[in-house]
This record gives structure tokens, sequence and C-alpha cells, in this order.
């Protein structure tokens, strides 16, 4: 499924610009960045609670916000980009 996660934090002290360094790298482990504090990540149910795990224990949640989005391919959905960006494809060959 595509998951996008989004999140808000708090970064008035250097705490929160830590957190928000550190949930970055979380993010960047498991997608894409497709704006700064949205990505894209392909993931299966397990893959998913792992990351928001992961994320949960970084954030602050009285300072700061983190959405999740699941998007199952079964229910058909479609992403419409405009400017510049160039995505990766996860479901194309894979070249190393």
């Amino acid at each position: 499924m595509l998951v996008l996660v989004c999140y808000d934090v708090n970064t008035e002290t250097a705490a929160g610009r830590r957190r928000l360094r550190r949930v970055a790298k979380v993010c960047e482990s498991s997608g894409q960045r497709v704006q700064k504090s949205v990505f894209e990540c392909q993931l299966d149910i397990a893959q998913f609670e792992t990351l928001e795990r992961r994320l949960l224990a970084e954030i602050d949640p009285g300072a700061d916000c983190l959405r999740l989005y699941r998007m199952p391919e079964a229910r058909g959905f479609q992403v419409v980009e405009h400017g510049h960006f160039k995505a990766v494809d996860f479901s194309g060959p894979l070249v190393l």
C-alpha cells in the first residue's frame, strides 16, 4: 500500500530541531521525500506498523503533529503532480 507520512515538528527549541532531523531520517529509511515534510512510502502492513512505532518514539505529541495516510491499491487512488519532481517507480524494475 502507498502510505503518505506528513509531519510538523516544533523547531523553536534545540530539542525540536533534533526531533525534526530524527523524524526525517526515519522517513528517509522507508520512502521518498516528495515535499519538505511529506514522504511517500510503499509498505506492507508490518512495515507500516514498524514505521508508525518508530515515528511515535521520536515525536513530542504535545508539540508536534504526525499524520499517516494509508492508501490501499484495492480502493483505487490517483496521484496528480504539478511542477518539478522526479518520482521513483516502486513497482518498476530495480536497477543497481
